[in-house]
């Protein structure tokens, strides 16, 4: 009779819905910063396959090294990703750890393969922060979420009632993108309007000023536009120009990051802003298993100029 074969790692994260980063993590004492009902699901999938990690995996261990690892695959460096860095660091110095910042395209595998070689003590993945298992603050996701709340309010305020998402067509940011479109779509339904559709824009802005034409004509009703970031909304603004619209009489454009180039812009873009810096530093205190009660972040607010 032939032996079962071995249970892996991908077995387990197949079993459990996770990527095989964060099966990594939570079997190998790495794991404070994800969820205690992601681990206990990738524990008792662990338990039920059999699995049992390999030597060279014991080598990740929690508190093994001095090294917190970030990864930011993907996503653009705009002011609030700066700050975010600026507060991660800082606060990880001030503990005596050390920030690596990951900027290249890993798959989950070669990610785990980088945290076992330096023996990190978390690791915080925002390259995948829109999925489920993402191994990244639920801070992060908090910013995401007065992101959407606020800009949505501030245009209901001003009267409108059919607001739109800019979504970039980039398939790094497809996940982050993802998550941003949900919680707008979640702070319309809790602002009671009416269903929020996504334009999707390419970066040519030929090729963009043809979908705001598509989109024009299949949502006439659509009054103002949520960009996935600055670069989104003053792009919208510029294929606007071109067939002849205006912002924000025809339509109110706002953006996020409040990246200091939306100011030079004409008009002027309305962005909304975050307190990146103190999320870092929460970030920076959950995952070295650090209390974050004493740090709050400022309100997200809208700074408003010409564009809505």
């Amino acid at each position: 009779m032939s032996k079962s074969p071995r249970a892996t790692a991908k077995d387990v994260a197949r079993a459990s819905g996770v990527s095989q980063t964060t099966v990594s993590f939570v079997l190998n004492g790495a794991a404070g910063h994800v969820s205690q009902e992601t681990r206990e699901r990738v524990q008792q999938a662990a338990r039920a396959l059999g699995y049992v990690p390999n030597g060279s995996a014991q080598a990740l261990r929690k508190g093994a090294s001095r090294i917190v690892l970030l990864n930011v695959e993907g996503i653009p460096t705009g002011n609030s990703l700066g700050s975010y860095i600026r507060g991660l660091d800082a606060e990880l110095a001030a503990h005596q750890h050390v920030l690596l910042v990951l900027h290249g395209h890993l798959s989950s595998q070669a990610l785990s393969d980088v945290a076992q070689a330096v023996s990190a003590r978390a690791v915080i993945d925002l390259g995948n922060a829109g999925r489920a298992d993402a191994i990244a603050p639920d801070t992060s996701l908090d910013a995401f979420s007065a992101q959407a709340d606020v800009p949505v309010q501030y245009l209901v305020g001003l009267g409108h009632r059919h607001l739109a998402t800019a979504m970039p067509d980039t398939p790094e940011l497809q996940a982050l993108a993802g998550l941003r479109e949900r919680l707008i779509r979640q702070a319309t339904h809790t602002a009671g309007l009416a269903d929020c559709p996504t334009m999707v824009l390419p970066g040519d802005l030929d090729a963009a000023e043809e979908r705001l034409r598509t989109f024009r004509a299949e949502h006439p009703e659509v009054t103002a536009v949520l960009a996935y970031n600055d670069d989104l909304a003053l792009l919208t603004l510029a294929a606007m120009r071109h067939i002849g619209l205006r912002a924000p009489e025809d339509l109110a454009v706002i953006g996020f990051d409040d990246t200091p180039h939306g100011a030079l812009f004409s008009p002027a873009l309305t962005t909304v802003h975050i307190d990146a810096e103190a999320i870092g530093r929460i970030a920076a205190r959950n995952a070295l298993g650090l209390p974050a009660a004493d740090t709050t972040p400022e309100p997200a607010r809208v700074i408003v100029r010409q564009s809505a």
